[in-house]
């Protein structure tokens, strides 16, 4: 594989699940509207409500997306405060979210990116994703980040800080590995030391929320991957990065419920798809095999087939499930992922068969990576929108 062919937030949808999850069985669709096709509903309605003394239902607080800052693959992609705005303003106000995880590099990129969105009514999860560097430059990084989160709760901003995501694929010596893709292709072939890595993710993340702790007092949390074993005593919410895929609702249930243990709020900080047919059953590894990037330029592999329905009926059964159990929040991985585009013209081409985001990059020039290019709307974005729209007035 090539590794210089994944942006680090494309790489992250897939690797939060390397060798932890094994995904089972199928659920698609209950309500998607404008759809082809009648998707079944979950199997045992009965046995899918929610868990006891939920009887007085709210669903969740906060529903929304993930939205990266970063360099980009390209100087065309990289984030801009212009083109920052416009998606904001979009989150805001036609996909109806609540709220946004502002996730990424750079202290200056995430908070005008986080004041904006604070600025247009969102509630913000903060969160820096600095990899690949000496353990204390990320938690000054943390810090210098959780600096302005406290500035924005102190004017008054809804502002959860997050200290990171799945720290065991981006920061260095919790596995072997020079780069996140070396650790998780690592991971995947048992080139690691399993004891090792839970004492060591343990104490960074330990060292990680001492750093939080003392520079912002709002509510903090951790990107915890699905299978983490992680001490929720540190943090005020418990947040799981969560791609799993069930033939009932049921089985979601039965797996979320004991992050509830603890008796604090639950939150799913990622979830999502990629947007090709099977793609929901892949879960968090669908970007692993749907690319070949040996090959230049980078084809989809597998004679896989484009479906947008299945990614956007995956997305409705997974939020009817955190409505059901009165989650926190729910936060889709992710808004935009300009460095996949989509190609209409050539599905060999199509990498946003590979993207779990929730809208089509579409550059002007197809294969110049430094063409100017626009985003539109996947059915994933119209069916939550509705979702989130209908939520937001109960």
């Amino acid at each position: 594989m090539r590794r210089e062919g994944i942006s680090r937030g494309r790489f992250l949808a897939g690797a939060g699940a390397a060798g932890a999850v094994a995904v089972t069985g199928g659920l698609l669709g209950t309500d998607l509207a404008g759809a082809t096709g009648n998707p079944a509903p979950p199997t045992s309605a009965a046995a899918t409500s929610a868990p006891a003394g939920t009887g007085d239902r709210r669903g969740l607080t906060y529903r929304g997306v993930c939205y990266e800052v970063g360099d980009g693959e390209s100087r065309a992609t990289g984030w801009t405060a212009a083109r920052m705005r416009g998606d904001m303003r979009a989150i805001r106000q036609d996909l109806h979210a609540n709220s946004v995880s502002v996730f990424g590099t750079g202290v200056e990129r995430l908070a005008a990116t986080a004041s904006e969105a604070a600025e247009r009514g969102l509630h913000v999860w903060l969160q820096p994703r600095l990899a690949d560097v000496p353990e204390r430059d990320i938690l000054d990084h943390l810090a210098e980040t959780g600096r302005h989160a406290e500035r924005m709760r102190r004017q008054g901003a809804r502002v959860h800080l997050s200290v990171g995501a799945e720290f065991v694929l981006f920061v260095p010596g919790i596995v072997p590995g020079a780069d996140a893709l070396e650790r998780v292709e690592n991971m995947l072939k048992g080139n690691y030391d399993p004891q090792k890595m839970v004492r060591k993710l343990a104490s960074f993340i330990e060292r990680a929320a001492r750093t939080g702790r003392s520079v912002f007092h709002g509510p903090l949390t951790y990107g915890a991957a699905q299978d983490d074993d992680v001490d929720w005593s540190l943090f005020d919410i418990v947040s799981v990065n969560y791609y799993a895929y069930h033939r009932s609702t049921a089985e979601y249930v039965k797996e979320l419920t004991p992050y509830g243990r603890w008796g604090k709020p639950v939150a799913i900080t990622e979830c999502g798809s990629c947007t090709y047919e099977g793609a929901p059953q892949d879960g968090g590894m669908g970007w692993h095999e749907a690319v070949d990037y040996t090959k230049e330029p980078p084809e989809i592999t597998g004679g896989l087939k484009r479906s947008e329905r299945a990614q956007a009926a995956y997305l409705l059964d997974v939020f009817d499930v955190f409505e059901s159990m009165d989650l926190h929040a729910a936060l889709v991985y992710d808004f935009v992922s300009p460095d996949a585009p989509h190609r209409p013209d050539d599905p060999r081409y199509d990498l946003d068969m590979a993207s779990y985001s929730l809208t089509k990059t579409l550059r002007k020039h197809p294969a110049d990576p430094e063409s100017p290019w626009h985003w539109e709307p996947k059915q994933s974005f119209d069916a939550l929108a509705r979702h989130f729209a209908r939520a937001g007035r109960r």
